[in-house]
């Protein structure tokens, strides 16, 4: 089966949607089947490949809670090697909804357990709240969450909610539930603040901690806007170089050896 990571943070513009759709898309440049779900009402990692979230069929809000067949709903570039299960305008209104649905923060996992041996990772991407729709991301994520943290000083400041929230998930719903791993992101080497948060991030998770450190790039944040990911919009950038990094880390922490490229 397939590994199912799910790419979390309450906080807002810490680097979630842009490393599920830049490590997706380096996990298939090492020749890995990738499938993103996108489970936020922004719709940020479906209009970061270039798909207009108002000209789709459907997305997840229907497999979700429309008990619709995945498969359907799945878009696939085979020039990247990259699935995505869109998120529809719907999916605004999920959460008010998923509040009389039962076993509703399962939804999401039944619907992801019966295709993961079709993919080799599922790289779920949450909005940034702790809502309905985050814990269904948490409560899918199998072989763990990734977490995403901005070096800079905020960011640390919601880390304690999140922990908080995943041992809770952990004690009441999904007792396997383990942070895989954090990712330091946008890292600026013109502030001494910015090692700071990351002497910090490491002492307190420790090994959790990825080695590779992604760092605050224009090309990174323009990417989306020509709606592929760094790997193509600008390859050889400091922000695809660490991206592949991380990558690397992730498929070699894994257990895989990577292919010559």
């Amino acid at each position: 089966m397939g590994l199912i990571y799910t790419i979390a943070n309450q906080k807002g513009g810490v680097g979630k949607t842009t490393t599920t759709i830049n490590l997706g898309a380096f996990l298939a440049y090492y020749g890995k089947n990738i499938l993103l779900v996108d489970i936020d009402p922004q719709a940020n990692a479906t209009s970061s490949l270039g798909i207009d979230k108002n000209n789709i069929s459907g997305g997840t809000y229907e497999v979700i809670l429309d008990e619709k067949n995945i498969r359907d709903y799945i878009l696939r570039n085979p020039k990247l090697k990259l699935s995505i299960l869109p998120a529809s305008p719907d999916l605004a209104g999920a959460e008010i909804e998923l509040v009389n649905e039962v076993g509703r923060e399962s939804l999401l996992k039944r619907k992801l357990l019966p295709i993961a041996d079709e993919f080799d990772y599922i790289l779920v991407d949450c909005p940034p709240s702790l809502g309905l729709l985050t814990l269904n991301g948490l409560v899918s994520a199998v072989n763990g969450i990734l977490i995403p943290v901005q070096c800079e000083y905020l960011a640390m400041e919601g880390l304690g909610q999140l922990v908080t929230t995943i041992e809770r998930v952990r004690r009441v719903i999904s007792p396997d539930l383990i942070i895989r791993g954090v990712i330091l992101t946008m890292f600026d080497t013109r502030t001494n603040l910015a090692n700071d948060v990351v002497v910090e991030v490491r002492k307190y998770f420790q090994e959790k901690v990825f080695e590779t450190i992604v760092p605050r790039s224009v090309r990174l944040a323009e990417a989306p806007s020509y709606g592929v990911p760094i790997s193509l919009y600008s390859p050889g950038s400091i922000g695809a170089n660490a991206y592949q990094e991380l990558a690397k880390e992730l498929l070699l922490g894994d257990g895989h050896t990577l292919p010559a490229v």
